[in-house]
């Protein structure tokens, strides 16, 4: 993106932050250039930010940005982009001590100590983003909600990419990590025009399509199980690849179709 681009595209931004816009974009430029902040209040520290601590959290409780309108901004970025490559995350913030803050849930949280429940109290974040480049982190967030008790990251992740790809002329590949990979997923994306590469965890099972019906008893919902960290229950792949990675070194890839959980 050239200079002239991005002050347009930052200039458009602006005019859609609601009230207090000046303090909204100064501490939204401050968020973006901390690299790490233990309270709200020292992003008024930073030196892009040029009012007064009291103007973050007045900043914060006056704007109202019109989030369509932004969304719509951000896929406007992608118009010259033949195949869109978005990433679905789930984020968890823990507030163990915040004990007056509504709604908060469990979430997961990996931890160093054996034996205890990664778990913690907080809130959870659900982001969906688009990935301009194979190289580098930098991403653009096209939509980042909160989790409520009534939604999983699921149903919420399937609603995000709904409204996204509705704005979307193009096909995108849609990123998923393995907490994702599950039927309920697939399910409820199932009719957004998308394709979705999802990643499974180790010891998850899958099923070939069952047999032919005997004529006796129940029809078979399963055939064959496919246990991804059992070799010896893969059958023979439909197609193998293998190719030399400059970064990860020789891989093999098999692809085996019409496997369901």
């Amino acid at each position: 993106m050239n200079c002239e681009a991005l002050r347009e595209f930052r200039q458009q931004a602006y005019k859609m932050l609601g009230q207090a816009k000046d303090a909204t974009f100064e501490l939204m430029d401050a968020v973006m250039t901390t690299p790490k902040a233990n309270c709200l209040t020292e992003m008024a520290l930073n030196p892009l930010f040029r009012r007064k601590w009291s103007s973050v959290s007045e900043a914060l409780q006056d704007s109202e940005p019109d989030r369509e309108q932004l969304m719509k901004l951000y896929l406007e970025q992608m118009s010259g982009v033949e195949r869109p490559i978005l990433a679905v995350d789930h984020t968890a913030w823990a507030r163990p001590d915040a004990r007056t803050l509504r709604e908060r849930t469990y979430e997961h949280q990996a931890t160093a100590i054996h034996g205890n429940k990664p778990i913690a109290i907080g809130l959870g974040y659900s982001t969906i983003a688009w990935i301009p480049s194979a190289q580098g982190s930098w991403a653009l967030p096209l939509r980042h909600e909160r989790i409520t008790s009534w939604d999983t990251p699921i149903s919420k992740a399937a609603g995000q990419l709904e409204q996204v790809i509705a704005g979307l002329p193009q096909r995108p590949l849609v990123l998923f990590d393995r907490e994702y990979g599950c039927a309920s997923l697939v399910l409820q994306t199932a009719h957004l025009k998308a394709d979705k590469l999802i990643g499974l965890r180790s010891n998850r099972c899958l099923y070939s399509a069952p047999p032919a019906y005997s004529g006796r008893g129940r029809p078979r919902r399963h055939g064959e199980k496919f246990q991804l960290n059992d070799p010896q229950t893969w059958w023979v792949a439909e197609e193998m690849v293998e190719l030399d990675d400059p970064k990860l070194g020789q891989l093999q890839i098999r692809r085996w179709d019409n496997l369901h959980f």
